[in-house]
């Protein structure tokens, strides 16, 4: 067994030095200081205690140091699993029970076994089922959803609901209870983290900062609102005043233990656990792809299967919730420096002496702050115009976009991603089932051949070539059937049929029994059938078939050949259209 493929440290822990080691101490402490305020945010979204996004951001990114592939992603919770996280424990238990953080630990161990059963199965390939436009909008409508749901603590109301609906008619009806002290912390929260991110960077540049330096300060403004808000509420004892604090956050580091063991409990989350652990998936990735392009690096999916599924496991045996790796972190992290894995590593201690140390000043933490970092967090997330693009490049794209977003915003996250996967595959299957397919000619003077819609070619009524531009399977079998004896029904000269094969890379059983068809009518209509440019996979699949012992035909390397062959030096026909 190759120790590397399933222990990618290997590849960099031998030539670990002092630089890269400086290099990623400095990440890890930008990072860390990022990453505090977003996984207390986080649990409290995901209806968590503060303290269970502190320990989902220690384990397990020590463990994806060791199991992951990607040199700057930055694994922990972050706002869509922690959207997902709530919408699964909702029917089973009451937010803040310990019935519901039994439920969030099974979770994230759920998750993770899913994660590396795939891994090991090598199945990374199933997040390409997940379509960019799908995956596009149910993030759009997570964002919507997400920053609707932290209104009522900008507001200082109560408030509930898992969509759009249920939260905006929930907070109509709470919207005169609104706490004033909570409105000037969250609003004021809200209003400077809004400012830094547009005005702070350039504001230091202006100064004098270097770029790099001041890009950075710019991601870790929220901890500046963190501190300032958090001194506020003490001096002032603003808890007094309604304004909601974080509260009594438990120090120290997280015990380990197995999750419940309770088969109801995991079968009522199974649903949950898959799609938490393919959309996070996803979302890693993307993530760590763009990051290792940018240095010519490269991950490996289905290790990072294992990778975020030994994360996740972790997280669930140290009392956590479900990670994967985060947007704004890993972009933070890699513009920091990081150069290896250990940064996370790094990152994890700084996470552990936080807990130790710092949770009796956490107490003092509004969670209107809390509330106004995950709005402006996941204001990046929604994209809006995204719908008018693709409404333009592709009406069928669009409409499976579109009903994600709806559902997901109207009645829950699971229900869009499903809606928006199902789509996608029918869509698929719609377009593959009726395949592009057109008669060629040759362009005069070349070995060229090309539609006789668009280019002026030559043709000759005796031979016709038919280009077919997909692969041939169960789905459009038949509708192949079809367009040939059309073909021929309307050409009465016809001698010879040519399907020229340059797109097809499959052809499956039933598409198989197909050609066999084909090729006996056209035998008994007096037509000889033929191939062309039949690729070396198809082809050798073919040869074990009786497919070519019968064809009435001839298979040629090239449609040129054919062309040659077959029309000699007849005087070809002129069709200019």
């Amino acid at each position: 067994m190759n120790v590397k493929r399933y222990l990618p440290l290997m590849d960099w822990l031998p030539g670990y030095g002092r630089s890269q080691a400086v290099n990623d101490l400095v990440a890890a402490v930008i990072v860390t200081v990022m990453l505090i305020p977003q996984s207390l945010a986080y649990a409290l979204l995901a209806g968590l205690p503060a303290q269970v996004g502190l320990y989902a951001s220690i384990l397990p990114l020590v463990v994806y140091a060791v199991f992951g592939t990607s040199r700057t992603l930055s694994v922990g919770p972050v706002a869509v699993a922690s959207l997902m996280t709530a919408a699964a424990l909702a029917p089973l238990a009451q937010a803040g029970t310990s019935e519901y953080l039994i439920g969030a630990v099974v979770l994230a161990t759920l998750s993770g076994l899913m994660l590396m059963a795939m891994g090991l199965l090598r199945l990374g390939f199933m997040a390409n089922f997940l379509s960019h436009p799908v995956i596009s909008g149910f993030i759009t409508a997570s964002g919507i959803v997400i920053a609707a749901s932290q209104l009522k603590h900008i507001l200082g109301v109560e408030a509930s609901g898992h969509n759009l609906l249920e939260i905006v008619n929930s907070l109509a009806g709470s919207i005169g209870q609104t706490n004033g002290a909570t409105v000037a912390v969250g609003a004021g929260a809200l209003l400077f983290l809004l400012v830094a991110r547009k005005r702070l960077n350039p504001l230091l540049r202006a100064v004098g900062l270097a770029p790099r330096l001041a890009d950075i300060l710019t991601k870790t403004a929220p901890i500046l609102a963190v501190l300032v808000t958090t001194l506020l509420a003490w001096q002032l004892n603003l808890g007094a005043q309604g304004v909601k604090l974080v509260g009594q956050v438990p120090a120290g580091l997280p015990s380990l233990a197995l999750p419940s063991l309770d088969w109801g409990l995991w079968q009522q989350l199974a649903v949950s656990a898959l799609l938490i652990s393919v959309v996070g998936f996803v979302e890693s990735v993307s993530v760590g792809q763009t990051l290792a392009a940018k240095r010519r690096q490269r991950i490996d999916p289905d290790q990072e299967l294992i990778g975020l599924g030994a994360a996740n496991v972790s997280s669930g045996l140290s009392g956590g919730m479900p990670v994967t790796g985060g947007f704004s972190r890993s972009v933070v992290n890699f513009d920091a420096g990081a150069e290896t894995p250990a940064a996370g590593a790094f990152t994890a201690v700084g996470i552990a002496l936080a807990t130790l140390y710092l949770t009796p000043a956490i107490a003092y933490l509004p969670q209107a702050t809390l509330a106004a970092t995950i709005m402006v967090a996941v204001a990046t997330l929604i994209d809006l115009p995204a719908l008018a693009r693709t409404w333009r490049y592709s009406r069928p794209d669009f409409g499976a976009m579109l009903a994600t977003i709806l559902l997901t915003l109207a009645h829950s996250v699971e229900a869009g991603i499903l809606a928006g996967v199902g789509l996608s595959i029918g869509l698929f299957l719609y377009r593959t089932s009726r395949p592009h397919s057109a008669v060629v000619g040759r362009v005069p003077g070349t070995e060229h051949f090309r539609n006789v819609l668009r280019h002026d070619v030559e043709l000759c009524p005796k031979v016709t070539f038919l280009r077919v531009d997909e692969s041939l399977y169960f789905a459009n079998a038949r509708f192949l059937e079809e367009r040939v004896m059309d073909l021929v029904a309307g050409e009465p000269a016809l001698k010879h049929l040519v399907l020229v094969c340059p797109a097809v890379n499959l052809i499956d059983a039933s598409a198989l029994e197909s050609l066999e068809a084909i090729n006996e009518r056209l035998r008994n209509a007096g037509v000889a059938l033929h191939l062309s440019e039949v690729k070396g996979p198809v082809m050798d699949r073919l040869k074990n078939t009786d497919l070519l012992a019968n064809l009435s035909g001839e298979v040629f390397l090239s449609t040129y050949e054919a062309w040659q062959r077959l029309i000699g030096q007849s005087v070809a026909q002129r069709i200019i259209v």
